[in-house]
């Protein structure tokens, strides 16, 4: 298994930090902001909209308990029903008037003696115990209340589902004398939780005191389905509606969503005033801004991880140079010439492939130091590197082997590194190298020694049989090349 290199594991490492940091970082936020908006909901926002709208009911539900009220308390309708019901069309009239005046569904006022039901529109007709329309009218009579709201179908409108406020018509000793009342179309008063729904942005529903529906945006669920049958709310049990003397909060979960409820007990109805809320829409918001922050992480991640990268890599370059090229001359050093012979030799053995050495130096290079300066000697050294980079090919190498000797590393047999030797040496003689430096007349001329590599041989026995080429040049007069066979061992001559 290959090893991670140090670079791999800073950045793995600093991918790591970052990343745990700032997914971190935004789910605590994320959850410190969705506490605090659930806080901000449950204490604040569903009470004062349960609170508004039941001052809202009140208003526009009030208002035919009120009128009704009236109605049980009119002596017109008293004196009319003591005085025998005569005249039924009077009574129809009165009906008609509060009728058109307040834009009610129906007006009623049901005969104790007679039995009669007048309507707005007429008589419809006289009721029975044994009609299912009616029991009503005996259920309320029963409760010796003094109205009640009840929905129920209205028969005078195609059994349309209406809200009746019911009212008990007394006598002036108080016996009864019929009930009156109006209805409210359950479509309008559907309508009217559907505006405060549209408003606040929440479900609002009544639940009478049994917990049967009493009035739904879903008027299906209208006096037919108890909330005991509801998802949630039958987890609840009875909870919900034992808070008759105080404001319940709850919450339960509904097909996944975490729903947020307060409740509100309505005395002069004997109704529950339910408003949810969706606790899973609401921080939707919050979970957009979430994601929409780990994207942004994500990219400042990428764009932080692609700076270190690019500086990682640039200063890893940098050092690798440091480590391998001598800074003068830009030649290879030693430790990169021990690395690309130890390559040379594997591709000799492997594959056949011959490679030769050159090592050459400045004739009397000292000399030219002392006459002329250190900066016009590394002026010559820094020329020679370049004309010899000129003479080799791109996998050979050009090594600054110390002071003013260099080393070329040729993938050649003998006789072409001599060649490139010669040609090397023969430049550098013409070349003017020290124009400039006052030593315009003087010629830079270096001398050469040149072996090929031997099957197993090691790079001191190399070096030190072309070390001998190179002071077998010297003792022949300098600017001289000599090149040793693999067979021969340096001896003088």
């Amino acid at each position: 298994m290959r090893r991670m290199t140090l670079k791999t594991k800073l950045i793995l490492s600093v991918s790591i930090i970052l990343i745990v940091g700032f997914v971190l970082t935004n789910i605590n936020n994320y959850l410190a902001s969705s506490r605090s908006v659930r806080k901000g909901i449950i204490d604040h926002a569903l009470p004062l909209t349960r609170d508004n709208i039941y001052s809202e009911i009140q208003t526009d539900l009030m208002r035919p308990i009120f009128i009704s009220s009236l109605m049980a308390n009119d002596t017109f309708l008293k004196d009319w029903a003591l005085g025998g019901e005569r005249e039924a069309d009077k009574v129809i009239r009165y009906l008609q008037v509060i009728e058109e005046k307040y834009g009610f569904f129906s007006t009623f006022f049901v005969s104790e003696r007679t039995g009669r039901y007048y309507h707005f529109n007429g008589i419809q007709k006289k009721i029975s115990p044994e009609d299912a329309h009616d029991v009503w009218y005996y259920d309320f009579k029963a409760l010796n209340k003094p109205y009640d709201l009840v929905v129920d179908t209205n028969e005078a409108a195609e059994n349309s589902l209406t809200i009746f406020i019911n009212h008990r018509l007394n006598d002036y000793q108080g016996q009864l004398l019929g009930v009156t009342g109006v209805g409210l179309n359950m479509e309008m008063v559907a309508n009217l939780l559907k505006s405060y729904r549209q408003r606040y942005g929440r479900d609002i529903y009544l639940v009478d005191q049994h917990g049967l529906i009493k009035v739904h945006k879903d008027q299906s669920l209208v006096d037919q389905v108890n909330i005991s049958a509801l998802e949630g709310l039958r987890e609840l049990g009875g909870r919900v509606l034992n808070a008759k003397s105080d404001s319940g909060s709850f919450d339960f979960w509904r097909g996944g969503r975490h729903i947020l409820l307060t409740s509100r007990y309505l005395p002069e109805f004997e109704w529950f005033l339910f408003v949810e809320q969706d606790e899973t829409q609401a921080l939707a918001g919050l979970r957009r801004t979430l994601y929409k922050n780990l994207a942004i992480d994500g990219l400042i991640i990428f764009a932080i991880l692609a700076i270190i990268v690019y500086i990682l890599n640039r200063f890893q370059g940098q050092l690798e140079k440091m480590a391998t090229i001598d800074k003068l001359t830009g030649a290879c050093n030693r430790r990169e010439f021990d690395r690309r012979f130890e390559m040379a030799c594997y591709m000799s053995k492997r594959q056949g492939a011959p490679f030769s050495v050159i090592l050459f130096d400045i004739d009397d290079f000292k000399a030219v130091n002392d006459r002329l300066g250190h900066m016009a000697g590394d002026h010559v050294l820094k020329e020679i590197v370049n004309l010899a980079a000129g003479h080799i090919r791109q996998n050979d190498l050009v090594v600054r082997w110390g002071g003013d000797e260099f080393v070329l590393l040729l993938h050649n047999e003998l006789g072409q590194a001599r060649q490139v030797a010669e040609r090397l040496r023969t430049e550098v003689r013409i070349q003017k190298l020290l124009a400039g430096y006052g030593g315009d007349s003087a010629a830079v001329t270096i001398s050469c020694g040149v072996a090929t590599y031997k099957e197993g041989e090691t790079l001191d026995h190399l070096m030190m049989r072309v070390d001998g080429a190179l002071y077998e040049s010297k003792r022949r007069g300098k600017d001289q090349t000599v090149a040793l066979p693999a067979t021969a061992e340096p001896k003088p001559v």
